[in-house]
């Protein structure tokens, strides 16, 4: 039987490990799809249309908020960011899922637009001391960058509640496999296999002609 594809949404502050599961789902299910993004911020050297981003100047971006056609968007930094519609329910048409890598803010828009077809899982780190040690062992940031991210995530954590699970990665092999229960069980909710009515219905027609 076929079935309706969901939106994930995962949240984190940075650092607790939302992004690397995002990949790990991804290697695990090939269907899956990460949502791609439109910006009005130019295309960076190596970046292509489609793969990191849609790139869309000012006007046309706005056209597709006011048309419905963006199912969150905000203004960072001068620029606007959003998550296109119609490949989001391309893919649940087709019984594939997406993940969506977000905040809590894109994740409250997204769950108002698209409501049972939402998701959300939010990610805590074991405890502060051990979400300021894996920002500084990437080695990506300077420590300014470190102490903006660190005060960050006390409002992220603050909507922890605002989610349908939430999950403590202390580690990641165990988190990942929770991550992939939660998946699979709402996968065989009723709701999402369209096909289930008339296989049913087959079942009892079997019936009136024994």
């Amino acid at each position: 039987m076929t079935r309706r594809g969901l939106l994930l949404i995962l949240s984190s502050p940075s650092g607790a490990g939302k992004s690397t599961l995002s990949r790990m789902l991804m290697t695990w299910d090939p269907t899956m799809r990460f949502s791609v993004s439109a910006t009005t911020r130019p295309p960076r050297p190596g970046e292509e249309e489609g793969r990191e981003y849609y790139f869309r100047n000012r006007a046309d971006f706005e056209t597709m908020v006011e048309d419905g056609e963006m199912l969150e968007h905000a203004e960072v930094f001068g620029n606007l960011y959003g998550s296109p519609r119609a490949p989001v329910e391309v893919a649940m048409k087709a019984g594939r899922d997406t993940v969506f890598d977000i905040d809590w803010q894109g994740g409250q828009q997204i769950k108002q637009a698209m409501r049972d077809d939402v998701v959300s899982v939010f990610i805590l780190p074991p405890s502060i001391a051990e979400l300021e040690r894996r920002l500084e062992s990437r080695g990506q940031d300077s420590p300014d960058v470190i102490a903006g991210r660190m005060a960050k995530s006390r409002d992220e954590i603050s909507h922890w509640a605002e989610y349908d699970y939430v999950l403590v990665n202390d580690d990641l092999d165990a988190t990942f496999e929770a991550l992939k229960i939660i998946l699979q069980g709402q996968r065989l909710r009723r709701d999402r296999q369209p096909d289930l009515s008339a296989f049913v219905r087959g079942l009892n027609e079997e019936f009136a002609v024994r």
